[in-house]
């Protein structure tokens, strides 16, 4: 699993948004920071990474820990809030799946300020 996790991040830090979810199985699960509901499917998935690549400012990966069960990309970023103060967040990727394919990717992220102003934002790229 971990070679999956690091193609993963190799695609992410290129900005390549086609390639990381070009990793993911068909039905590939999302579990979002700040929606309850999964979202399911590669064509989510991808316009989910496009809304954040565009929402998120200075991203990058600090750390990364893997086994065979998993990849855990560790990210700092910032996020603008609506009046237009920079908002530092932490976060972490948690990449499941086989040694084939992503079947699952959660995103965490934190402090609540951050990820309050990432529901925002997200929701008005997302929600047209």
């Amino acid at each position: 699993m971990s070679g999956l996790g690091e193609k993963f991040r190799a695609a992410v830090e290129a900005g390549d948004i086609g390639a990381a979810v070009d990793l993911c199985a068909e039905d590939v699960t999302f579990l979002s920071p700040v929606v309850h509901k999964p979202y399911r499917g590669k064509a989510p998935l991808g316009a989910i990474l496009h809304a954040v690549f565009s929402v998120f400012e200075n991203f990058r990966y600090v750390a990364e820990y893997g086994g065979d069960d998993g990849h855990v990309l560790r990210f700092t970023a910032s996020v603008r809030d609506a009046e237009g103060r920079d908002l530092a967040l932490e976060g972490v990727d948690i990449v499941h799946g086989t040694e084939t394919e992503i079947t699952e990717l959660t995103v965490l992220v934190r402090p609540y300020s951050a990820a309050t102003a990432l529901r925002a934002r997200m929701a008005a790229l997302l929600t047209g």
